[in-house]
C-alpha cells in the first residue's frame, strides 16, 4: 500500500514538474529592431484581466479570504493585503533584478520602472498565475503566463511588439508561503526575457 502510494505521488510530482518546466517564450507581434541602440527602458506592470487557476483575480482573493476568516478573524483580510503587495515589494522587484543582471552582462540598459527619459516602454502583463501548493507530503511549483507589450512612451496606443511567456516556473521547494513561489516565476521571467531579447540582437 504504501508502496503505490509513493509511486502516485512520485508520478504526480513528475507531471507537474514536466508542465511547469516546459515554459515557451514567443514573439507574437511585431519586431525589436526599434530597441537597436537603445540605452534606456521603461518598465510598467499590469493584472488587469489577470486568471488565477480558474477563477477571475477577484473572485480567487474573494474566495480564500473568506475560507481564511472562517478558520480566524482577520487571517483572511491580512492574506489579501499581501496578495496584493507582493506585487510590488516581492514580483516587480524580482523580475527587474533578473531582467537588468543578464541584460547588463551584454549590453549596458537602464531598465526600470519610472524610467522618464526612456524612449519605450516594456509593459509585463500577467495573463495567468498558478500558485502551486505544498502539502507537506507533496507540492506543485507556481508557475506564470504573461505577455510583455512593448510601445511608444509618447503614443502608448502604437503598439511596437508583443512577447507571449507561457509557464515561467516559480519556487519547486517546499515553501507554506505561496508569494515566495510566484516570487521566483518573475525571477525566471526576467532572467529568459534578458537572455530572448540579447538571442534576438535587441539593444
Amino acid at each position: 500500500m504504501k508502496k503505490n502510494i509513493f509511486l502516485i505521488v512520485t508520478a504526480l510530482l513528475f507531471v507537474f514538474s514536466a508542465n511547469v518546466n516546459a515554459q515557451k517564450m514567443v514573439l507574437k507581434q511585431g519586431d525589436l529592431k526599434f530597441l537597436k541602440g537603445e540605452t534606456s527602458l521603461n518598465i510598467q506592470y499590469d493584472y488587469a484581466g489577470m486568471r488565477v487557476g480558474k477563477y477571475s483575480d477577484e473572485e480567487y482573493v474573494a474566495k480564500k479570504t473568506g475560507e481564511y476568516n472562517k478558520k480566524e478573524e482577520g487571517k483572511g483580510d491580512t492574506w489579501a493585503e499581501r496578495w496584493y503587495a507582493d506585487r510590488e515589494l516581492r514580483f516587480e522587484p524580482k523580475f527587474e533584478a533578473l531582467f537588468s543582471k543578464y541584460i547588463l552582462a551584454k549590453k549596458v540598459v537602464d531598465a526600470r520602472q519610472n524610467n522618464d527619459g526612456a524612449k519605450y516602454t516594456m509593459i509585463f502583463k500577467t495573463v495567468v498565475t498558478e500558485p502551486g501548493f505544498f502539502l507537506g507530503f507533496t507540492s506543485q511549483p507556481a508557475y506564470i503566463n504573461a505577455e510583455v507589450v512593448f510601445i511608444e512612451a509618447g503614443n502608448p496606443d502604437k503598439v511596437l511588439a508583443v512577447i507571449q511567456i507561457l509557464k515561467a516556473p516559480g519556487n519547486t521547494g517546499a515553501d507554506w508561503d505561496a508569494g515566495e513561489r510566484i516570487k521566483e516565476a518573475y525571477a525566471k521571467s526576467g532572467k529568459s526575457l534578458a537572455k530572448f531579447l540579447l538571442k534576438k540582437k535587441a539593444f
